[in-house]
């Protein structure tokens, strides 16, 4: 993992703030925008996608991973999140293990309000206790 400087990190959340505009959220309007950065230095912006049915729907922290891994890549160096209410926008659980996927315990998370508050942290801290692909081992 490259380190991320905070110049770098303030780019990224101009990025997200971008992304946020493409949400689709006619049922709750609270929007949400990601900006993941690869290490091959590649940006993945995505956005939270609501659905009647709320199970379907897919927050904007995968769509970044997933369209990310369907273009080849597997290694990241940090993640901005941010959302258009007052308290910063934290991953969900199942955004945090599908991060916990590709990114290690050390990788920087930027969440921030619509008001560019923010708080930064390790995914670590957020997932402390990750199950992975070694948990799987024999």
């Amino acid at each position: 993992m490259k380190r991320v400087n905070e110049k770098e990190l303030q780019h990224m959340l101009d990025m997200a703030y971008e992304a946020m505009a493409h949400a689709y959220t006619p049922y709750s309007g609270f929007q949400v925008g990601a900006c993941l950065k690869a290490a091959s230095g590649r940006y993945y912006l995505g956005c939270n996608i609501e659905n009647a049915a709320y199970s379907p729907t897919n927050c904007a922290e995968r769509t970044a991973v997933f369209k990310a891994v369907y273009e080849g890549e597997r290694s990241f160096d940090a993640i901005a999140i941010v959302c258009s209410g007052n308290s910063p926008a934290f991953p969900c659980g199942v955004c945090r293990q599908v991060l916990s996927e590709f990114c290690g315990p050390e990788m920087p998370v930027l969440c921030a309000n619509a008001h560019r508050e923010s708080v930064l942290c390790t995914l670590g801290e957020l997932l402390p206790h990750s199950f992975g692909r070694e948990d799987l081992e024999k």
